[in-house]
């Protein structure tokens, strides 16, 4: 290191010493074994303690490893849910115009493709340890498939009641309306709203929370649903159609509905829960074509 301004001064000589030379007391070898390799052994303990003990160093580059791999795998997830959306689509199109031929070469490929992806494996095996109540198996196959897809353990459909309020959900992928080459994917949901209260409701908001396949969330907000605030007498419901585009072929929605009781003037809102589910192109189980 150097430093700019400052300079140091030249030694002054001395005179030189002309007496005798002074002696220095020596250890002789081998009088304090003992001693000797006690230091020797307190200063290799010093430098490995020193190494060792690096503030969060070790940690740190498990946190490093730990992250590389969950991105690969995303990044490895991603590829493959890409191609088997382009399966899917290309399935669609040869049925719509009716090539039975390459339809059937391609919902070959499809099962090929399905009995070797590694999430729908690990979503079988964990099922049937279920079945089997194998469970210590089933949570290394969950936590398998925590690692490697985040949203797969997450259902395409969620049932949620707030306050008397049921709130269903099912998802599905749009093959036809989907263009996986340009990082298109198309979801549509289908809500159904139950009034199991003994008062009648209005809802009035909608906010959803939307998360891709690369953790990236956005959140919306809406007035009523589809265009109407529409209002849920006891022991009825309200359903309705809507979709969610997303750059990846995975994702989740999840969110809740303002709403407020229309029975007494003043009545203050309330939020209703609308569960987490999953926007997947690979499906539930019962989705697959096994």
């Amino acid at each position: 290191m150097q430093w700019a301004g400052l300079r140091s001064q030249a030694p002054v000589p001395t005179a030189a010493w002309t007496g005798p030379r002074p002696r220095t007391a020596r250890c002789p070898q081998g009088r304090f074994p003992t001693a000797r390799r006690a230091l020797v052994a307190s200063a290799a303990a010093s430098d490995a303690n020193s190494s060792s003990n690096s503030p969060g160093k070790d940690e740190e580059g498990e946190e490093v490893v730990r992250r590389e791999k969950e991105e690969k795998a995303v990044a490895s997830l991603l590829m493959r849910s890409q191609k088997y959306a382009m399966l899917k689509q290309q399935l669609a199109v040869a049925a719509q115009f009716e090539d039975y031929k390459e339809a059937a070469r391609l919902r070959d490929s499809l099962r090929s493709f399905e009995e070797k992806e590694p999430v729908l494996c690990l979503r079988r095996l964990m099922k049937k340890a279920i079945e089997e109540e194998r469970f210590e198996d089933a949570a290394k196959y969950r936590d398998e498939l925590k690692i490697l897809a985040p949203h797969s353990l997450l259902k395409c459909s969620s049932d949620a009641t707030s306050l008397g309020i049921r709130v269903q959900v099912r998802s599905v992928y749009i093959e036809s309306r989907s263009q996986p080459l340009k990082g298109q994917f198309f979801f549509a949901y289908r809500i159904r709203i139950t009034n199991s209260s003994q008062r009648p409701v209005q809802l009035l908001k909608r906010h959803w929370i939307v998360t891709d396949g690369n953790g990236r969330t956005e959140n919306i907000w809406g007035v009523g649903v589809v265009g109407e605030q529409p209002v849920i007498f006891p022991k009825t419901g309200f359903e309705y159609s809507s979709a969610c585009p997303l750059s990846t072929p995975n994702g989740r929605m999840e969110g809740d509905f303002e709403m407020k009781h229309i029975d007494k003037a003043g009545s203050s809102t309330f939020n209703v829960a609308i569960a987490p589910f999953s926007l997947s192109i690979l499906g539930d189980d019962n989705d697959v074509l096994l």
